[in-house]
């Protein structure tokens, strides 16, 4: 009998990222295309990133120092929390597969939010677990008394992202806390904080202020978004030392490679580029509320680096004619939410042409 790929792969999709500028300009023919469905940090990497990238280029040829120690020693100096509560990972996608694989065993469950990131739905699928999706509120945000009550004593692992992807919504500080307190010892609480430099709220929680206090969460944090080395690949994950220990047992060996290791300290060491991002990010967000509400779109409060709109038609064909003029956002479909669209946050100049298409494009649909 011919051997089969495993039963659970059935339920499994293919991660589908934003279409790259460069399938687009084949594509259409269109040689400036502007991307705005990924997230991306529009300025780009710090300087002191790209020189720490220059001067290890010639080194590639060496293995990366497989416990990425000098990273953890400046991630460990920024957190305030020790080595061995910190692990570092290939993009926080391979840390959320390694706590798939580090706590997650066949009939075990998973409660995560829907839409959220489907990263998350891969985990529980590829340990045969059970997977219960809990919709978000009216407002967008993760609905914590549903998904408390979705909790069970199958329950090994639940996702929270704060700040939401794809809506840019938090939770408030006081019920999350509160959440914490009553399931830390019901099973792994994840808090992943991709975005978490971007939100400016009073009313936000992070996962490091609660392992200061005492409390048992997993914090997933990435290099991509706010430090911009999303094509180097480089995240970290924090929490108690026995879970970090069980992550680490399953990490594979030499997974950053030297030059996202080297880049990421020089990142972390640049506050003037940490600053400017923030400051190009809050006019950015402003702005893109503005143009979108101006079109008729509800637009959700984000506290992240892309704008989540509401239209009262489905945005499939708004998605494509806009791409037909360059400009590529994010359908909300994808999310199982056909009325939506994400929108990143650019350069003041792309943020011009997303503008201007936008408008051609509705304009366009009130004739037709």
């Amino acid at each position: 009998m011919p051997t089969s790929p495993r039963s659970c792969l059935a339920n499994l999709k293919p991660y589908s990222p934003g279409k790259p500028i460069e399938e687009v300009q084949r594509e259409f023919g269109i040689r400036d295309v502007v991307k705005l469905a990924s997230n991306e940090n529009p300025l780009g990497p710090s300087p002191r990133a790209v020189q720490a990238i220059r001067e290890l280029a010639d080194r590639v040829h060496l293995y990366p120092d497989a416990a990425a120690a000098d990273l953890k020693d400046a991630l460990s100096r920024r957190l305030h929390l020790p080595k061995t509560q910190i692990c570092v990972g290939n993009g926080s996608d391979e840390l959320i597969h390694y706590l798939g694989v580090s706590f997650l065993n066949a009939g075990d469950s998973v409660v995560a939010a829907t839409p959220s990131f489907v990263r998350y739905y891969a985990a529980a699928h590829l340990a045969d677990a059970e997977l219960r999706l809990v919709p978000l509120d009216g407002d967008a945000k993760h609905d914590l008394a549903a998904m408390e009550a979705a909790i069970d004593d199958t329950t090994r692992l639940v996702f929270i992202a704060n700040p939401n992807n794809p809506t840019g919504t938090i939770v408030s500080g006081a019920d999350l806390r509160a959440f914490v307190e009553r399931n830390q010892d019901r099973c792994v609480i994840v808090l992943d904080e991709a975005y978490h430099e971007f939100c400016e709220s009073d009313d936000y929680l992070t996962s490091s202020t609660l392992l200061e206090a005492g409390h048992r969460v997993i914090g997933l944090r990435t290099f991509s978004k706010t430090y911009a080395l999303a094509g180097l690949r480089v995240g970290y994950l924090i929490g108690p030392q026995d879970w970090v220990e069980a992550v680490e047992r399953v990490r594979e060996p030499f997974n950053v490679n030297v030059l996202a290791q080297a880049a990421a300290i020089a990142a972390l060491d640049d506050e003037d580029h940490l600053r400017k991002s923030m400051e190009v990010n809050r006019r950015g967000i402003e702005r893109l509320s503005a143009i979108l509400q101006g079109q008729g779109a509800k637009v959700y409060e984000s506290h992240a680096n892309f704008v989540w709109a509401e239209f009262p038609f489905e945005t499939a064909g708004l998605c494509h004619a806009l791409l037909r003029r360059g400009v590529v956002i994010r359908g909300g479909d994808i999310f199982g939410c056909p009325n939506c669209i994400r929108v990143s946050v650019g350069t003041d100049e792309e943020l011009q042409r997303f503008e201007q298409a936008l408008e051609e494009v509705m304009k366009e649909s009130a004739r037709a």
